[in-house]
């Protein structure tokens, strides 16, 4: 989580999307609670340990794109709402520009 003194590297966003990810077990369908290019924040009843490596897929409905990353469990939350940061360690350039363009449009549905 962020505070003053460790500023996010990249702002993260809320939205409307959904990823399914391996970890100790597969799990599908759950909230993503904020993205950002760096890595993403999902609600689940199964929280992983911190430092287990997870395979995504996080899906874009509104771009009708998926993106299949692994990541990396960077803090976890074992009480409600029960989540987890994950940081992206293999994003590479046609994911990351699929990322991008999901993270434009959210901004421009934000902006007044």
């Amino acid at each position: 989580m962020s505070d003053g003194a460790h500023p996010r590297a990249f702002p993260r966003l809320e939205l409307k999307a959904y990823v399914d990810y391996t970890g100790s077990e597969v799990l599908l369908y759950h909230k993503v609670r904020n993205i950002s290019v760096g890595g993403i924040c999902i609600q689940s009843e199964a929280v992983e340990d911190v430092g287990t490596t997870v395979d995504l897929v996080v899906n874009f409905p509104d771009l009708e794109a998926t993106i299949g990353v692994k990541g990396e469990v960077v803090w976890a939350n074992r009480e409600p709402p029960r989540d987890m940061g994950i940081r992206f360690i293999d994003l590479d350039d046609d994911r990351k520009d699929t990322l991008r363009r999901y993270l434009s449009l959210l901004n421009a549905k934000s902006s007044p």
